[in-house]
């Protein structure tokens, strides 16, 4: 019994001394956290690749409407670009305005412009989006919804 007992005393200590199944132990404990940290990175670049296309989409509608005069009269026209700028995200939501300034200063609005400034008038066109994107991964103490938006301003080309 003894000797029974010397021979797994010697197991043991050889057991405890070899480095054998070590790098297995490590794997298994540092999986999970590696796991976490790619699948993290991966969320973060969904919603990273949705906000430029939210904000790209208000530029490609404002762009639409800085044309010239005419465009910047279409509302619907920059909303449609708008919102066709940007497939890859469901539910984007797209408005349009258009604002007159007068270069010293006066405030007038682009329908009493032309009587209420005596220096050169300049129209812009300005584009709102905004798109509600659902992350794919819910981790408690992070919103489940992240509401994304993006706003052009181009001058109209006179």
């Amino acid at each position: 019994m003894a000797d029974r007992q010397g021979r797994i005393l010697r197991l043991l200590r050889r057991a405890f001394r070899s480095n054998r199944g070590h790098a297995f132990v490590e794997l298994a404990l540092l999986m999970p956290i590696f796991t976490l940290v790619i699948v993290g990175s991966a969320e973060f670049a969904r919603l990273a690749f949705a906000g430029i296309e939210v904000r790209d989409a208000a530029r490609a509608g404002a762009e639409y409407g800085a044309q010239n005069h005419g465009t910047a009269q279409n509302t619907s026209g920059m909303q449609s670009a708008a919102t066709n700028d940007s497939p890859n995200v469901t539910n984007i939501t797209a408005a349009a305005s258009t604002f007159c300034t007068c270069s010293n200063g006066t405030s007038v609005t682009c329908a009493n412009a032309a009587s209420n400034c005596s220096a050169r008038i300049a129209e812009y066109v300005q584009v709102d989006t905004s798109a509600v994107v659902n992350p794919t991964f819910h981790v408690p103490g992070l919103p489940s919804t992240y509401t994304l938006k993006g706003r052009a301003v181009i001058r109209v080309e006179q």
